[in-house]
């Protein structure tokens, strides 16, 4: 079976007294983002614990057939092994949900994609890898929302916002911040020879509300314009796109795919805190990769991962030293295993 992991089942009991306490409060309920919320996590954490407690009977069950079977009887000794290699994975899974126990594990995701140097080959690359997240997040019930996006000149995109609405998106696609590296024939060149693209994945956890982010209007600098690219009716009619720039860190969020200028402020304010935040998160998880001896930081030349098409196919993430041979199944959405292997290895 997997490595012993902390369970608190207590502090989950706990956390799930709370919540039902403060459900019961009707204040609650005139902040719908917050009563939403704590409903999503009462459900998550009831769900949790109540798998927890049908793992335990289930080994004791197993542990006592046993004790009571005779190695001779090997039609039951059969369906014993059977059974507990069904009890293995079902005993993973749940250790992979104590792994995302971060302080904003369990929100929706912000992530940008955008091209590194290269011109129509990184274009492609941003395009390619925008579709492979677009398809892990339908494999895990995941929905996605493009907040922005840049077409590439002549194919693919310069850049690509987008939201992944689900618990614990963002517990799961922090392990893909950083460098992503492309090794193979090119496409669009007519001697088809071998090109290596880069583009990079920031990460960001969907916040609406933190006490730790004050934003003071003074502090913000929001220009309109007009969108671009494929869009809603009033996309290329109307200056309704906005680019919002937070002056004391010169951070620049922009939207321009919601239906109207109020709400791509509105979503752009939410990409800021969120961005922000991010930063802090982004300074912690420095700290700790100092503590575990590497301190690889997120630019050109230190890609976190490598997807290579020629001369052989491989998937190799440069983290955890996990390698996957067959590329196509990864960039179709298959991205699962290197997310687990990452969450292993941070919390080793």
């Amino acid at each position: 079976m997997c490595a012993v992991s902390v369970f608190d089942l207590n502090e989950l009991n706990n956390r799930i007294k709370f919540l039902e306490t403060e459900l019961n409060n009707p204040n609650v309920y005139s902040n719908i983002t917050l009563s939403t919320n704590y409903n999503k996590e009462l459900k998550h954490i009831t769900d949790e614990v109540n798998l927890y407690n049908e793992l335990k009977n289930e080994l004791e069950f197993l542990q006592m057939c046993l004790i009571d079977t005779s190695e001779s009887d090997h039609d039951m000794v059969t369906e014993i092994n059977n059974n507990i290699s069904k009890l293995e994975a079902q005993v993973e899974n749940l250790y992979i949900q104590t792994l995302l126990n971060g302080k904003y594990d369990s929100n929706s995701a912000i992530v940008k994609i955008h091209s590194g140097a290269g011109g129509t080959e990184s274009c492609d690359w941003v395009q390619m890898l925008f579709r492979m997240y677009s398809m892990w997040a339908k494999q895990q019930g995941f929905s996605l929302s493009v907040l922005d996006s840049l077409d590439g000149d002549g194919a693919g995109l310069k850049s690509v916002t987008f939201s992944v609405d689900g618990y614990n998106a963002y517990g799961y696609l922090k392990s893909e911040i950083g460098v992503h590296r492309l090794v193979r024939i090119s496409p669009f060149d007519a001697n088809k020879r071998r090109h290596t693209s880069f583009a990079s994945v920031e990460v960001m956890p969907e916040v609406t509300d933190d006490s730790s982010v004050v934003i003071k209007p003074d502090e913000i600098k929001v220009d309109t314009y007009r969108s671009s690219g494929a869009g809603g009716q009033h996309v290329n009619t109307t200056d309704s796109a906005i680019r919002i720039t937070h002056l004391p860190t010169g951070i620049v969020v922009t939207c321009q795919n919601e239906r109207s200028q109020i709400q791509n402020r509105e979503t752009a304010m939410k990409m800021l805190v969120s961005k922000l935040v991010a930063i802090k998160e982004e300074e912690f998880r420095n700290e700790t990769l100092k503590l575990k001896g590497d301190s690889k930081k997120i630019e050109w030349g230190s890609q976190i991962r490598s997807y290579v098409f020629c001369p052989y196919t491989m998937v190799n993430d440069h983290r955890t030293g996990l390698k996957l041979s067959n590329v196509e199944l990864v960039m179709n959405g298959d991205v699962q295993p290197l997310i687990i292997e990452y969450l292993k290895w941070e919390k080793s």
